[in-house]
């Protein structure tokens, strides 16, 4: 049986690599796709499908995920960005999700600036990683696979 998993990025990660590199990294979000994508290659974990969606329009994001209502997606791993700060429609959107959802941050939001310390998506998540630069997404699905 074939694993699907979703994965959402939100605003500014389409400009990862060149958008302050000294916190997100030097690679792009295709870098950072194809890196998980090997990875979990290597782990040979049986079919395991993924599939990315990224935006910069909070309500395009609250419309993947209730795209996500009854579907056949085993878990979701999102990174709201700065949405994890500011959006009760997508906490709410999240809220409706009966599959488990991982909250990825590329850095540690509890060293940076105190406003990003509070993340109100994180509400409906079942587990939050952050501070793991690039290897969140891959440790966040390999967290639903290995049980």
């Amino acid at each position: 049986m074939k694993k699907k998993f979703m994965v959402i990025n939100g605003p500014n990660l389409n400009l990862l690599g060149s958008r302050e590199p000294e916190i997100y990294g030097a690679e792009n979000l295709k870098d950072i796709e194809f890196y998980t994508s090997e990875k979990l290659s290597e782990f040979s974990l049986g079919k395991v499908e993924v599939d990315w969606f990224q935006s910069n329009i909070e309500g395009e994001i609250v419309e993947k995920i209730q795209q996500l209502i009854g579907s056949d997606y085993q878990s979701l791993i999102i990174n709201p960005a700065a949405y994890s700060h500011t959006s009760i429609a997508i906490l709410d959107a999240l809220k409706m999700l009966n599959i488990p959802v991982v909250e990825v941050h590329l850095s540690n939001t509890h060293l940076r600036e105190e406003y990003r310390q509070q993340k109100l998506t994180a509400k409906s998540s079942t587990i939050i990683m952050e501070g793991l630069g690039k290897r969140a997404y891959l440790f966040g699905i390999l967290s639903q696979l290995i049980k």
